[in-house]
């Protein structure tokens, strides 16, 4: 499993000309899921977004976690995250997970985050074709491959 986090003053999904997530000061995951990936990667990945210190602390220091910050958290799920670029110029998509395994991983994922943070997060909807918005906060971007755990 991937996960691009990005540290946002707000951020919206958008489907269908309607907005249907939006979060203020928090961050926006995308989450790409492999055929692979299970319960442990789960487990391992929220609990590492959900401490990881991205916020400034009163010295501008990041410092503190998203829970420390009050912040809000919108997954969205992004299987090109699993693209492979190794031969030619078309993304091979081939490592990303079919929708029968990667819905109920993306849906755990977001559960399980929620347990971790100890509120509702915003989601995006798994398949549909999303209109991502958001306003990057510092920039801060980090990328988090769970079987390679840097």
């Amino acid at each position: 499993m991937r996960v691009l986090i990005q540290r946002v003053k707000e951020a919206s999904v958008t489907v269908d000309n309607e907005v249907i997530s939006l979060i203020h000061n928090g961050l926006l995951v995308f989450v790409g899921i492999t055929e692979d990936d299970d319960r442990e990667d789960i487990l391992w990945l929220t609990k590492k977004i959900a401490n990881i210190r991205l916020f400034d602390d009163e010295n501008g220091v990041m410092n503190r976690s998203v829970i420390d910050a009050g912040g809000d958290i919108l997954a969205v799920s992004q299987f090109t995250l699993m693209a492979s670029t190794k031969k030619g110029n078309r993304p091979s998509y081939i490592k990303a997970a079919k929708p029968d395994i990667s819905i109920p991983l993306y849906e755990e994922f977001c559960s399980e985050m929620e347990i971790a943070v100890n509120k509702p997060i915003q989601r995006g909807v798994f398949g549909a074709d999303m209109k991502v918005r958001l306003l990057n906060d510092g920039p801060v971007t980090i990328f988090i491959d769970s079987k390679n755990k840097e």
